[in-house]
């Protein structure tokens, strides 16, 4: 397995879509809900650049991504080291509830996590959303399976959750494979979140970006590697890639490259809590 240069996660970085207000979040919700094609949206946070660091399959999936946005702490703190701008807080826990609330109604497929927490999930969802959920799939199948579920119904929304980076890349073959307008979304423990698995850190907590503290808390065994170990990772990451920005900035003899979205003065604060999460 290649590893990738650094340059090329620096690439995938600096195109990701920087949100710095209200606007540009509803600007967004607006276009994700008039797609014409299949179009995929992810989140990239700490632990996934340091998968996108080490594999270049994941990097690629990542890298077909429609849409990115950052998720995170981690990746706040990382981006004016090299030159971009933060933005918005936009985590797929709280952006993707809200982006379901907000479209109008549509039919929804969820591919991922496992019985019975699709099943309390489409529950609360219902509950809360204008959709129809009608094809719940755990998220053990080969590929194959759900490109052919999503081939025979056509949902309008496919919500993925199966953890990264094999969501991204069941993203990217049903990307390529399908020939319908249907938003794709990289959604994470989303689906776990909504079913109560899991449950939000308080929001006090939340705010103060110690909410992976409080996901350690809750799965020691299965994340302290993420979390622990990762976070080594990812200074390490860090490192490698301001390098790779200043040797690339002094080479051309320019600045790093402004994103194409950024305000005189970037909001740290995070996305409120749509009322789906409020309800859990």
């Amino acid at each position: 397995m290649r590893m990738p240069n650094p340059r090329e996660v620096l690439e995938l970085i600096e195109r990701m879509r920087c949100i710095s207000n209200d606007g540009e979040r509803r600007a967004l919700i607006d276009y994700l809900g008039a797609v014409d094609r299949p179009t995929v949206l992810s989140f990239l946070n700490a632990h996934g650049l340091n998968v996108c660091m080490g594999s270049d399959a994941a990097l690629a999936a990542f890298a077909s991504s429609d849409v990115l946005l950052r998720d995170g702490i981690g990746l706040q703190a990382v981006l004016p080291v090299l030159g971009r701008p933060a933005g918005l807080n936009m985590n797929g826990t709280d952006f993707i509830p809200l982006l379901l609330k907000s479209l109008a109604p549509r039919s929804v497929a969820i591919y991922g996590t496992a019985t019975p927490w699709l099943d309390r999930a489409r529950v609360v969802l219902e509950a809360a959303t204008p959709h129809r959920y009608a094809d719940l799939q755990h998220g053990f199948h080969p590929t194959e399976h759900y490109i052919a579920q999503a081939r025979a119904t056509r949902p309008d929304v496919i919500l993925l959750a199966m953890g990264m980076p094999k969501q991204e890349e069941v993203a990217t073959e049903l990307k390529r494979a399908l020939d319908h307008p249907v938003l794709i979304v990289n959604g994470g423990a989303i689906v776990d979140f909504l079913a109560g698995r899991f449950k939000r850190a308080p929001e006090a907590v939340q705010r103060s970006g110690l909410e992976w503290a409080f996901r350690l808390a809750q799965e020691p065994r299965r994340l302290f590697r993420r979390y622990c170990i990762g976070a080594f990772g990812f200074a390490w990451s860090t490192i490698r890639l301001r390098r790779a920005a200043s040797l690339r900035t002094r080479g051309s003899g320019a600045a790093a490259p402004a994103s194409t979205r950024i305000s005189p003065r970037i909001s740290q604060s995070t996305i409120r809590r749509s009322p789906i999460q409020k309800e859990l």
